[in-house]
This record gives C-alpha cells, structure tokens and sequence, in this order.
C-alpha cells in the first residue's frame, strides 16, 4: 500500500506543478473550463467502466463514496487535459497537430500500463491499454473541440461580453 501512496503522491505533484507551469497568464477561466468538462466525461466514463467490470480500483482514495479513482478520473487527467488543450499548437501544421493528438494519450496510457502492472492502482478486468489509449485520444479530442466551439461563441477570456453588464441598458 505504501508503493500505491507514493505513485499517487508523485501523480498529484506533477498534475500540481503541470497546471502550475502550463496554464498561461489570464487563461484561468479557460482552464477550468477546460479541467471541469474533460471531468464530466472522466467521471461518466469511470463510473460506466467500473460498474460494466472492465478495470477495478483495488486501492482507493475514498472506498466508501466511489469504485473509480478520484485521482486519476477527477483530477490527472483532467489536469493533463488543460495543457494539452491551452497549448494545442493552433497555427502549426496538420503534421504537427496530429502528433500533439497522438504524444498525449500515448504517454499517458504508457504511465497507466505501468501503474496497471506494477501497483494495485489499476487492475484490468476486460480491458486493454488499447481501450486506454482510444478513450484518451477521444476525450481530449472532445474537450479540445469543445473549448474552441466555447471561445468562438462568447468566453469570457476573450472579453465578447466583457463590456456589456446584464443590470446595464446598453445606449444606442
């Protein structure tokens, strides 16, 4: 148990130090925009692989409240999602972006096949790294559109709506 305590310890500092050092000056908002929708989808699809069998949490932050893993569905993967997405390489070309798509999910489903097979953090029942790796790149995928669709429309990072205060009558 003592390994198990010490993967976790070592995952929630580099998810601290990742959004510490990853999330640019005045794109707070974004971030947590960014980290609560990819952990509405972590969370439903946590929930749904845990009750269908497919991955058991063996050792657990909260064992009483939830079956999944609150570290990793609630917060690391979240927390890598924000980098991957407030650093997406926008202007870069198609090359460049499919391989910013393809580097995250592959170094994170790498670390979850090590965890997998070497603590008692993860254990899968029916499930395969493949699985891991496909509902990363999905997730991430999601996110990202999501944040862009989210910008374009009104975020209050780019100020759209800054100016007008809904208790304000606009003149014109």
């Amino acid at each position: 148990m003592l390994l198990e305590r010490t993967v976790l310890v070592i995952c929630w500092t580099f998810a601290i130090l990742l959004l510490r050092f990853t999330i640019p000056q005045g794109k707070g908002r974004d971030a947590i925009l960014v980290f609560l929708f990819k952990q509405l989808m972590t969370w439903i699809f946590g929930i749904l692989v845990v009750q269908f069998g497919l991955i058991t949490y063996p050792v657990r932050e909260f064992p009483n409240a939830t079956n999944t893993s609150f570290s990793f569905e609630y917060f690391i993967y979240p927390a890598t999602c924000v980098a991957f997405v407030l650093h997406f390489p926008e202007e870069k070309s198609r090359l460049h972006k499919i391989g910013w798509y393809l580097f995250f999910p592959t170094w994170m489903t790498i670390l979850e096949v090590i965890i997998q097979k070497y603590t008692a953090l993860i254990d899968y029942i029916h499930w395969s790294w493949f699985w891991t790796w496909i509902t990363l790149l999905i997730t991430f995928s999601i996110s990202h559109r999501f944040y862009l669709w989210y910008t374009k429309h009104g975020s209050v990072t780019t100020g759209r709506y800054a100016s007008q205060s809904p208790h304000k009558k606009s003149k014109g």
